[in-house]
């Protein structure tokens, strides 16, 4: 089949729906899909067979687009959109893959030009209105809620990454054609780690016996790295041989919470580390001792929780929905979002290696268990078989009709 593919942010970065793009990349190419993704001007480029990216004009003044609803994104997605509309005029495409917001793009498209429509649907946007404060007006809000129906109600056939987002589909439109298809499966094609890369991260940490508690995503507010800072504090006073370190921040958000570590007193407790690649932050799960994540809000599963899990490393956890919808306590130590509470958890994890070990070990034994790409592409290709179905359907009544 061919597929047009249009993810609305900078693909490849290393965050959550850049990652699974990439993912749904790599799956539809080895399904024997010809894919052309359409995407922002922003991004390292993939080689994947199979796959043409293609991005809209580089704006010089834009050189960044924060995570969730913004401004910026609405300027780049007019372009996105345009760029469409000149794709679909010059190339048949048999499906129209969309993501996140391009939803609303591709309901007209798919419309006018006559091709089915596949939403993958990475979290609610009404839910991020509200999560990010973008905006949060009760009108706009409702906007949103209208579209999102509209997408739910008219497209071919809808993704979903969490149970939670599948029954919110179903409450919209009990007859959507929908599947979960869960980023576990996937996840074990990218935990391959160099040992030297993590013998040359050990060694530029200078770790000199400090026990290593490792964040790594977004520096996004949501993500409760503030309480992560209040809570090291606590441990602090504890045990000074901890040493935090937060890896995926942009300066300005870097310069922040350096700030709000020294008002704490803890500046010296916490690295801080900007993006980094894929693989070298797979080298960071490798060093750690105890992995975080203090998410303070928020229903959409994170992403790194996958590569958490499989790392074989101890989780603490904020006890949020996008926590719960995959963590338990089996395999995680979930804490409420307070600092006081995620200090509590974080010392009971430092004071107990044994605790430590059952957790980790217990959490990459199920994810071992449920990481299967063979699954993760029967899944899709359950999806892709439906629209091809629908499609063969469909031509077959319009030659009826014809006769």
């Amino acid at each position: 089949m061919k597929v047009l593919m249009i993810a609305p942010e900078p693909v490849l970065e290393p965050r959550g729906t850049s990652v699974s793009v990439y993912h749904r990349l790599w799956g539809l190419s080895s399904l024997g899909c010809q894919v052309d993704l359409l995407t922002y001007h922003l991004g390292e480029d993939v080689n994947i067979p199979g796959v043409t990216i293609h991005r809209i004009p580089r704006l010089l003044f834009i050189n960044d687009v924060k995570v969730g609803p913004s401004w910026t994104k609405l300027l780049l997605d007019v372009l996105v959109f345009c760029k469409a509309i000149i794709m679909l005029i010059t190339k048949k495409y048999d499906v129209i893959h969309s993501h996140e917001e391009a939803a609303f793009l591709a309901i007209p498209l798919a419309a006018l030009f006559g091709t089915r429509h596949l939403y993958d649907m990475h979290s609610s946007l009404p839910r991020q209105l509200e999560n990010f404060t973008f905006c949060p007006y009760r009108p706009v809000i409702r906007l949103f809620e209208m579209l999102e129906r509209w997408a739910i109600r008219t497209c071919d056939g809808v993704i979903t990454i969490s149970s939670d987002l599948q029954r919110h589909v179903k409450e919209i439109n009990p007859t959507a054609r929908s599947v979960v298809i869960d980023n576990l499966a996937i996840q074990s094609s990218g935990t391959m780690v160099d040992q030297r890369m993590v013998n040359e991260l050990k060694r530029k940490l200078a770790l000199n016996g400090r026990l290593p508690i490792v964040y790594t995503g977004t520096f996004e507010r949501y993500q409760g790295l503030d309480l992560l800072i209040e809570s090291a504090a606590i441990v602090r006073k504890h045990h000074s041989e901890v040493l935090f370190i937060l890896v995926g921040g942009k300066p300005r958000q870097i310069q922040h919470l350096k700030n709000m570590a020294r008002k704490h007193q803890v500046e010296d407790a916490i690295l801080f580390t900007r993006a980094v690649p894929l693989d070298q932050v797979a080298a960071y799960l490798m060093v750690a001792e105890i992995l975080i994540s203090p998410r303070a809000e928020g229903m959409p599963v994170p992403l790194k929780l996958y590569s958490y899990l499989l790392s074989g490393n101890p989780i603490v956890a904020t006890a949020v929905g996008g926590h719960t919808q995959l963590l338990n306590d089996d395999i995680a130590l979930l804490v409420a979002p307070t600092s006081a509470a995620l200090a509590k958890g974080i010392l009971t994890l430092v004071e107990n290696p044994n605790l430590r070990r059952q957790l980790g070990l217990e959490a990459q034994r199920v994810a071992q268990e449920k990481s299967d790409p063979a699954k993760y592409l029967a899944k899709l290709d359950q999806v892709y078989q439906s629209l091809r179905h629908r499609a063969a359907t469909s031509g077959q009544s319009a030659h009826s009709s014809k006769d």
